[in-house]
C-alpha cells in the first residue's frame, strides 16, 4: 500500500490532493485560507469537547446561560 488511505477520503492521491488545493486556492485566494483552516479547526475542537460534554471556559462565565 504507497497511499496512505483515510476513512473518509478513501483513495485519493496526490494528482487529485493537488487539484483540489489548486482549486481551492482559486476560490478563496491565499490570505483566506489560513483563516478558514482555523475556523475549520476551532468548530472540530468545539464539537469534540461537545461530545465529550466538557464546557469551555467562556461558557462558564456566560451570564446569559442559566444553571
Amino acid at each position: 500500500m504507497d497511499q496512505v488511505q483515510l476513512a473518509f477520503i478513501g483513495g485519493l492521491g496526490l494528482p487529485e490532493v493537488l487539484v483540489i488545493g489548486t482549486i481551492a486556492i482559486l476560490l478563496f485566494g491565499t490570505k483566506k485560507l489560513p483563516e478558514l483552516g482555523k475556523g475549520l479547526a476551532r468548530g472540530i475542537k468545539e464539537f469534540k469537547e461537545g461530545l465529550k460534554g466538557e464546557e469551555s471556559p467562556k461558557d462558564k462565565n456566560d451570564p446569559s446561560q442559566k444553571s
